[in-house]
């Protein structure tokens, strides 16, 4: 579990999201172990931090559906990948994000 305000003091712009990816469980089928290398990224995350919401044309600020601590589910090959301080994460716009695990 992520201590939301320890994360750092990164704040995603606009209608972009901050998350941190959930580890899956390892499963074994046939005996066959698959390698870390080989195996896929999960699509799962938790939420860190969002923007303040998409800016539209006439000035108005649309909120974010999604706020920090909610886990996610998100496309295959959305976002973009991030290190900070020894940390991975990805940073998603707000339309990347296919729902919301409740």
């Amino acid at each position: 579990m992520i201590l939301y305000n320890q994360v750092m003091d990164l704040r995603p712009l606009h209608d972009r999201v901050l998350v941190r990816r959930l580890e899956e469980v390892e499963q074994k089928r046939g005996g066959i172990i698959i390698p870390d290398t080989a195996k896929e990224k999960p699509q799962q995350a938790e939420v860190c931090a969002v923007g303040n919401g998409k800016l539209l044309e006439s000035g108005e600020r649309v909120a974010l559906d999604v706020k920090a601590g909610d886990r996610i589910l998100f496309g295959k090959y959305s976002g973009s990948d991030i290190k900070v301080d020894g940390q991975e994460y990805l940073i998603l716009k707000e339309d990347e994000i296919l729902g919301v695990l409740e």
